[in-house]
């Protein structure tokens, strides 16, 4: 591989000696992309988090590419997303093929006014990478290479871990244990838990193919292609000349034998030609699973991105809604640690991610099932809107190679107080804050880490005051009649007021700044009051 894997030392910590053994507020276990994302935002939240990972370095092979918009504006919150965007490959248009022709092609970002792109395609290795800097760089983040957790024992006020090292094995506890371990998970395992749904009778090749290639920064998807008939293929363009090809094999084929460089070769030369020049660099071979836990909070341990759901990677929805998990639950754990909330505040998270988790398995079985036909009538009704939609916008919106990420809308959230006036779309509560110019820089660029307020037109500065002295402090600003799409987005008019949760999810909003409202929404918010 042309990617040096860095090699981060074990190191002995003062917890292996410890008697009793040392405790900690919030343990993560896993420091892939959601672990370090969750353990990077309790840090800046003042909140000390010890990251265990049994691993040395980052991942090998590409395995999660695509990065969608909001999850790029969660890693600019985290301060790591400018190294990603420099590295990444910056896309919007998607284009699906059948046979030899295009069918269509889609525009994911078409409006104007976005800090971010629509997604960006980046390895995962070097995502990993650039968090784990990050993550090296903070106060308050412990982060422990070559540390498995081996046993694990959930207690009433904590839970004990065992931790297997270079160094030999020590036991810790923690208030909180995050498992962010993967789709194996250990932890899951250890704890009896399993998932439940659907694992779908097909397999895919994954092929990371090395190459100089004019192919442009866009998705494209074949159904039914002349070079590998019976089945679909997906191209993506990934820096440094890589190439991300995946080949549909169906559920009789041999996994190991199809990983055979000499068949994968076979099968990319059909595809670029004969006399096409390249390497392979990585190769895996994956079956669609749709699955999740019933639940994602088992008293005082929670679990966040593979480790409590999986999906069919088409629509890259699996990293994506996990790096989300994590910045759902971060300002929960903080607050909870702090004081500022009571436990019952986590409930919400599983709540909120389960239904984010169901919404993402019900789009990818959707497009598992739109891709792989499972009978003859299914397989006459896609080909069929295929055709159609070359020429029939209304036949486009029933293709599906695969419903590209976004973020969920918890519309009935419990942390939510609902509209008591009207207002012709906007971002209501439950959904997340959308970004625009706001005549200065960028509008989330407001909403960091805390609760905050928007107002709409000239500020109260009394009643801006005000609210820093609640018992949970908001940082109000107010918009300028001059941040016209800003403005356009939230349906402003002068006076409109939007309150916004930590995780930059709307939880209140009304037609003028009403204080005493503002608090109840708030402590709504924080699980300490109800509707």
């Amino acid at each position: 591989m042309s990617f040096a894997h860095p090699d981060y030392a074990f190191r002995p910590v003062p917890d292996m000696h410890a008697m009793p053994p040392a405790r900690h507020p919030v343990v993560v276990i896993g420091a892939g992309p959601v672990g370090l994302s969750l353990a990077i935002d309790l840090a800046l939240r003042g909140t000390r988090v010890v990251l265990l990972d049994e691993d040395n370095t980052v991942s090998v092979g590409s395995r999660g590419i695509c990065y969608a918009k909001r999850t790029l504006e969660i890693f600019d919150r985290l301060g790591c997303a400018a190294p990603m965007l420099d590295k990444g490959v910056t896309w919007q248009v998607g284009k699906v093929f059948f046979g030899e022709g295009q069918v269509y092609s889609f525009d994911l970002l078409p409006e104007s006014g976005h800090r971010f792109p629509a997604f960006i395609n980046l390895q995962q290795y070097w995502l990993e990478k650039f968090l784990v800097d990050r993550a090296q760089a903070m106060s308050g983040l412990d982060l422990r290479w070559k540390s498995r957790v081996s046993a694990i024992e959930p207690r009433d006020s904590h839970v004990a871990l065992t931790v297997e090292t270079p160094g030999g094995s020590y036991a810790l506890d923690a208030d909180w244990v995050v498992a962010c371990d993967g789709a194996r998970s250990p932890t899951r395992k250890a704890l009896g838990l399993d998932f439940r749904g659907r694992v779908f009778e097909d397999r895919f090749l994954i092929a990371d193919v090395r190459m100089k290639a004019a192919f442009p920064s866009e998705r494209w998807f074949w159904f039914e292609p002349p070079f590998h008939s019976g089945g679909s293929t997906l191209l993506h363009k990934q820096p440094d000349d890589l190439w991300r090809i995946d080949f549909q094999l169906g559920w009789n084929a041999d996994p190991e034998a199809e990983k055979d460089p000499a068949r994968v070769a076979e099968r990319v030369r059909a595809m670029l030609g004969p006399d096409a020049q390249f390497d392979l660099e990585w190769v895996s071979v994956y079956t669609f699973q749709c699955r999740r836990l019933e639940r994602f909070r088992h008293g005082r341990v929670l679990f966040a991105g593979d480790a409590a759901h999986q999906v069919s990677p088409f629509g890259a929805r699996g990293a994506n809604s996990g790096v989300q998990d994590a910045d759902n639950l971060a300002w929960k754990l903080a607050a909870v640690v702090a004081g500022d909330a009571p436990e019952s505040l986590l409930d919400s998270y599983e709540a909120e991610r389960t239904e984010a988790a169901d919404e993402n398995i019900l789009n990818s079985t959707r497009a598992t099932d739109f891709i792989t036909p499972k009978n003859a009538a299914s397989r006459v009704f896609r080909d069929a809107t295929l055709e159609l939609a070359r020429d029939h916008a209304f036949a486009r919106r029933l293709v599906n190679s695969g419903r590209l990420s976004v973020p969920t809308r918890h519309a009935g959230s419990p942390l939510s107080s609902p509209d008591t006036e009207a207002f012709d779309g906007g971002v209501a509560p439950g959904a997340p804050a959308l970004d625009a110019p706001d005549g200065a820089g960028w509008l989330l660029d407001r909403l960091k880490f805390g609760f905050s307020l928007l107002l709409f037109g000239a500020p109260d500065n009394a009643a801006f005051d005000a609210l820093t002295r609640l018992p949970v402090p908001v940082h109000a600003s107010a918009v300028p009649e001059s941040a016209a799409a800003a403005w356009a987005r939230y349906d402003a008019k002068p006076g409109t007021a939007y309150l916004f949760r930590p995780d930059q999810l709307v939880c209140w909003r009304a037609r003028r700044l009403d204080l005493a409202a503002i608090e109840k929404a708030q402590a709504r918010a924080l699980a300490k009051e109800k509707a």
